[in-house]
């Protein structure tokens, strides 16, 4: 939170050294291989996309068939680089051994490739750096002489916008049929959330790709034997099948597997008498800015949760948390410790929880010790009979160390020494303790393209840092609000960079962990969805709060769209969540020198 400033999402620069060196590869095998005869047919299945994505698979669903623009036709590819998926598109072709095939196709965009694995000699590929129109690629090879079939492909680059092919083309002299894949087998129902249910599967020979189905309608596509489907609704049944494809068609379905997801509000995560849907807010206890003090007796019932900011550690990696009130020169309206006191238990007899938030803007905190893990924050809550914690750790807090590559199972000191602190806390307070965070969509939402210093290094190693804290602690997590501000643009799930200030970003970036997204783009390393109770969005309650200020006639389209499906705008949720928990905000404070703007937008929605 501020006491500001805004952080673009990370980009990883081109690897230009690869780049030539597969433009001189490509080359020379072009000016090498034989040309294909004029009798060769084309091999190639639905080139022009004019059936859709028919006979192709394109990773992390990252592709569609558009009908703008196209070189030919009716239709063509557009396909969409997210995290460490290159959004490649392929499809296997039956070839004969030892002869020559060329391939070709139409692209459009930045860095699209265009090749051909599998070959038996020399696997090649062509690219073009920038196409803003539709250019020519073709590359030659010859195959082994056992080889049977090949997988043709397009893909474009890490971090680039979407690029198009069309009219994509192999010619040469046809081999066998290919065989439809045997149907799948072993299919099974891993352990399920509110929201979503893990598949996976065994491997059936000669597929390409796999469909699921959820009660006999396809809802997923992919490559692996793997998959989460996700958008479910809680306490209900589901039956799943798998089926596998190649350029011959796809097998029967596989035997139903059934799960049911699990309840909301069950296994954890209390709600911790909350009210259905909650208005939090953080209180500058510790220190004046331009909004003014406001004391705690001061603080309208309008506010469920109240985050105390901040508590602040004596040194980045001590551990040891201190929590003050703002000096009487620094602000002259400040009440006494007794005061304050009362006045924290009298909310609480009002139904109010007050909690302690840590971090901050400039409350920078490393666990990297077991010490300092052990010393974390108890001292606080119990001086000021406080309901909870707020995790609000921001800068350089966290950040994941080279090779920690699974949120599911990190390594990094810091992430895990503050894992096993909070456990540590939960255990010792019980089911009644409140356990909120506020992390910036630098640390959550960017983690959809890039997690950590990614497979290449070169990374911010903060991005999606908090994924790993939240999904170990998500049986623990009443609420996570992430602050909807002083964010770049940031991309969504349908793939799209959506930027704060409107209905549209928060929306978005709500969606997100409400259906649960693929780390990194990695469809085996799936975040699986929050429930709605445990999520609300931060914004900040007035222009001079903080970047990124919505006008209550957005705010009040964003509700709208997440939890009734109306005022949707242009991106379309993957579902409805009438349960969602409230809204968060960035300040009491700075609510009351904006004359309660915030708050009352909240209470006039909700009824309070």
């Amino acid at each position: 939170m501020e006491r500001t400033g805004s952080r673009p999402p990370v980009r990883r620069s081109g690897p230009m050294a690869v780049f030539s060196a597969a433009l001189l590869a490509a080359g020379a095998l072009a000016a090498t291989a034989p040309a294909a005869g004029a009798a060769d047919a084309d091999l190639a299945r639905n080139g022009g996309f004019e059936a859709g994505l028919d006979g192709w698979t394109c990773t992390g669903g990252s592709g569609t068939a558009v009908s703008t623009p196209v070189h030919s036709g009716t239709s063509a590819l557009k396909a969409t680089p997210a995290g460490s998926d290159n959004a490649r598109c392929s499809q296997t072709v039956t070839v004969k051994p030892d002869s020559a095939y060329t391939l070709g196709a139409w692209v459009r965009g930045d860095y699209v490739y265009l090749g051909a694995s599998g070959t038996g000699t020399t696997d090649v590929s062509t690219w073009t750096q920038s196409a803003g129109a539709y250019k020519q690629l073709t590359t030659s090879f010859r195959t082994g002489p056992s080889t049977t079939s090949v997988t043709v492909y397009t893909h474009g680059w890490y971090g680039t916008p979407a690029y198009y092919a069309d009219d994509l083309t192999l010619t040469g002299p046809g081999g066998d049929p290919v065989a439809v894949p045997a149907t799948p087998t072993g299919l099974r129902a891993g352990t399920a959330t509110a929201s979503s249910v893990p598949l996976s599967w065994t491997a059936s020979a000669g597929a390409t790709g796999y469909r699921i189905y959820r009660g006999g309608t396809k809802v997923l596509d992919t490559t692996g034997t793997s998959a989460t489907v996700t958008g479910l609704s809680a306490s209900s049944a589901y039956s799943f099948q798998v089926s596998a494809v190649n350029a011959a068609g796809e097998s029967a379905k596989s035997a139903a597997v059934s799960a049911t997801t699990a309840a909301t509000g069950g296994g954890g995560g209390s709600d911790a008498g909350l009210p259905a849907h909650a208005l939090v807010g953080y209180l500058h206890s510790s220190f004046a800015n331009g909004s003014g003090y406001t004391r705690m007796a001061d603080v309208p019932d309008s506010w469920d949760v109240i985050n105390l900011a901040f508590g602040e550690p004596t040194s980045v990696t001590s551990g040891d948390i201190r929590f003050s009130l703002c000096p009487v020169a620094e602000c002259p309206g400040v009440e006494t410790e007794a005061e304050f006191k009362a006045a924290i238990k009298a909310k609480q007899a009002a139904g109010k929880k007050v909690l302690i938030s840590i971090g901050g803007q400039n409350g920078q905190v490393q666990l990297a010790s077991t010490a300092a893990r052990d010393t974390f924050v108890s001292k606080i809550i119990d001086t000021y009979g406080l309901d909870g914690l707020d995790i609000d750790f921001e800068g350089h807090s966290l950040s994941l160390a080279t090779g920690d590559t699974d949120f599911r199972s990190p390594t990094t000191p810091v992430i895990v020494n503050l894992i096993s602190a909070v456990k540590t806390l939960k255990a010792k307070y019980g089911d009644d303790f409140v356990l909120t965070m506020a992390p910036e969509t630098f640390f959550v939402q960017l983690g959809y393209q890039y997690y950590g210093s990614g497979p290449w290094g070169g990374q911010d190693p903060r991005a999606g840092a908090y994924l790993p804290v939240i999904h170990a602690l998500r049986d623990d997590l009443t609420l996570l609000h992430v602050q909807d501000y002083n964010s770049g643009s940031i991309m969504g799930l349908d793939n799209q960079y959506h930027s704060m200030g409107g209905a549209d970003f928060h929306i978005a970036m709500t969606d997100m962990l409400l259906t649960g997204f693929p780390v990194a783009g990695d469809q085996t390393k799936v975040f699986p969805a929050l429930r709605p109770e445990q999520v609300a969005f931060g914004l900040p309650a007035s222009t001079q709060a903080g970047n990124g200020h919505t006008s209550p006639a957005e705010v009040t389209k964003a509700l709208n769209c997440l939890t009734k499906k109306t005022d949707c705008g242009s991106y379309q949720t993957h579902g409805t969540w009438s349960g969602l928990r409230g809204l968060m905000t960035w300040s009491i404070n700075w609510d009351r020198f904006n004359n309660w703007e915030f708050s009352k937008n909240f209470d006039a929605y909700f009824g309070g």
